[in-house]
């Protein structure tokens, strides 16, 4: 009887467990699994053979039955090497896929093997991303200045900075909200649609400070890469022309005349250090810098005899 059943399914277990392994082969931290559906077939195959030689030496039909429980004991005995199938996630107890029962080791679902293997998360969402989308996730990842293509580089907002001075005096603004908040700078914002940069700095130091100011003359221009993704690029004006009265505060900051020998840099993001000394004496100035929210990761200052325009408006 047994010998009859296995004739007629031997083929298609042992073919079943061919295209199992196969299977595996694709599926990451897999060995032990793999290991175990060898093995399973190894005993099917001893099983096999047993009953095969109960039957051409025509020993009682009790032996068959033997040889099958001995073959399921050795399974029942060294079960955690035959049998590391699981179906719900060892971590989370969610119900796992078909490629999570028959591969992993670490029997886990999708999200709980992802949260310990996030490298291979990572190279798998990059096989679905478009040009555009890996060459802004090389943006985010990058540590180093010199990682980023900043040919390739575009901003995803735009913003402006016009620092006033009246002799040793300079005009700053303590920022009240946004990205910032707490920090000392020049007054600034971003540019609106369809205006220019010198527009956009006339505009928002008038805002943030009451007075109207002229004769600007654009002095850096610096290129903020976020790991959030926040790509800015932001162009720094300096005047001594100006006209009005200063308000006391308005709803984002509020201006105040600080001596330029003091300048507090401690309360100024840390690129500020960098790059404003240099256009405080009349430098021009190119910026790169890579920061993690407020923490500066790496940074580039470069003197130069022109400021690069190729992402701003005409004048």
């Amino acid at each position: 009887m047994l010998e009859s059943l296995f004739n007629e399914f031997f083929s298609w277990i042992m073919l079943f467990v061919i295209l199992l392994n196969i299977s595996q082969r694709k599926i990451p931290h897999s060995d032990g699994k793999r290991k175990a559906s060898l093995l399973i077939a190894v005993d099917f195959l001893i099983i096999y053979v047993l009953v095969i030689m109960c039957s051409t030496f025509s020993l009682p039909g009790w032996t068959e039955w033997a040889a099958l429980a001995l073959g399921i004991a050795v399974i029942v005995i060294f079960r955690r090497t035959f049998w590391p199938f699981r179906i719900h996630c060892r971590k989370c107890g969610k119900r796992m896929d078909f490629n999570g029962i028959i591969g992993g080791d670490d029997n886990l679902c999708r999200d709980c093997y992802y949260e310990k293997y996030p490298e291979e998360k990572k190279a798998e969402e990059e096989k679905r991303m478009t040009p555009q989308e890996k060459l802004e996730r090389s943006f985010k990842d990058a540590e180093k200045v010199e990682d980023i293509d900043w040919d390739r580089w575009e901003p995803t907002e735009t913003c402006v900075l016009t620092y006033v001075t009246d002799g040793d005096r300079i005009l700053m603004i303590e920022k009240k909200t946004g990205l910032g908040s707490g920090y000392i700078n020049a007054p600034g914002g971003h540019i609106e649609i369809e205006e220019t940069k010198t527009e956009a700095a006339i505009r928002e130091t008038k805002e943030e400070t009451g007075l109207d100011v002229g004769s600007l003359e654009e002095r850096a221009v610096l290129r903020f890469q976020f790991k959030d993704g926040l790509r800015m690029l932001g162009y720094v004006f300096f005047t001594s022309e100006y006209s009005g009265t200063m308000i006391d505060e308005c709803e984002e900051t509020k201006p105040f005349w600080t001596d330029i020998a003091t300048l507090d840099y401690s309360r100024m993001w840390e690129d500020d250090r960098l790059w404003l000394p240099l256009a405080l004496e009349g430098k021009k100035v190119d910026g790169y810098f890579i920061f993690s929210d407020l923490a500066m990761i790496d940074s580039k200052v470069v003197e130069s005899e022109e400021i690069e325009n190729e992402y701003g408006q005409e004048e």
